[in-house]
């Protein structure tokens, strides 16, 4: 009987995500071609490779093309990355809540959300658009709970147990002293029992500050992965990543995952 439910979740949550990849092509290629989004698109990437220091000042979403390639592309992405890796963690305790900081356009908060069972999601993010885009992806996902604008690093979310943080592609974006001050807030979280997971590109270049946070929760079942993750992707962002010049043979991504405490 549990297998039979398993594999009926499983069906639903895929259903979910192919309705959701539909309604993303109808909402951002009601004004722009395909070809235009793939140009966006070239742009977009060359902002994660070879400028992340516009990504601080917002350069990555400055453009009606770059916003649509950010959906239509990154977005799917995240989504799958979050969901193979919550897959492979599998946390024991159960999740009441998703807490998402730097919720961008709530594609990985929602994968979080629908393979861990939580019945609610929280998101923040200091931009505008990406919190009207995250609102979208709860009510298309029909998950309860909202996103709101402000900043990840001080904004209010009195966590507690059931509570699961997640901070996806967001820690490599802060400067130091917003990093510590964000460290600071998710050792007090777990304190109160809530988890956290922290998702980031491979690339060690820019996660120096992994060490001092792994250390600051040792003893307390923090693990740190690395992942390759043979997805294929969707046919709207296979066409789109080949036209673009990108070529994603697997999904790959750094994880830093610190269980909730027990009673």
């Amino acid at each position: 009987m549990k297998a039979a439910t398993t594999v009926t979740m499983a069906r639903i949550l895929a259903s979910s995500f192919d309705k959701w990849l539909a309604a993303l092509d109808e909402r951002h290629l009601a004004n722009l071609t395909p070809s235009e989004v793939t140009r966006a698109l070239r742009a977009l990437s060359s902002c994660y490779v070879e400028r992340r220091e516009k990504l601080a000042r917002g350069g990555a979403l400055d453009s009606a093309g770059k916003r649509a390639a950010f959906a239509l592309f990154y977005a799917p992405v995240h989504f799958l990355v979050v969901r193979e890796i919550t897959r492979a963690l599998a946390p024991a305790a159960r999740i009441e809540r998703v807490i998402d900081l730097g919720c961008g356009t709530g594609s990985a908060g929602a994968a979080l959300a629908l393979e861990s069972g939580a019945t609610r999601i929280q998101g923040v993010d200091r931009n505008a658009w990406a919190v009207a885009e995250a609102n979208w992806t709860y009510r298309t996902f029909q998950l309860g709970g909202r996103a709101t604008t402000g900043d990840l690093v001080r904004k209010p979310f009195a966590p507690q147990r059931g509570d699961a943080i997640l901070l996806a592609y967001a820690v490599n974006e802060l400067a130091d002293d917003g990093r510590a001050l964000l460290l600071t807030r998710l050792l007090a979280a777990h304190r109160e029992g809530a988890s956290f997971l922290i998702v980031e590109p491979i690339a060690r270049r820019v996660n120096r500050w992994r060490v001092e946070w792994l250390a600051a929760f040792n003893g307390e079942g923090a693990r740190e992965d690395e992942w390759r993750f043979r997805v294929s992707l969707p046919p709207r962002q296979r066409t789109l990543a080949k036209a673009a010049g990108l070529d994603p043979q697997e999904l790959t991504a750094r994880s830093l995952y610190v269980p909730g405490m027990q009673p």
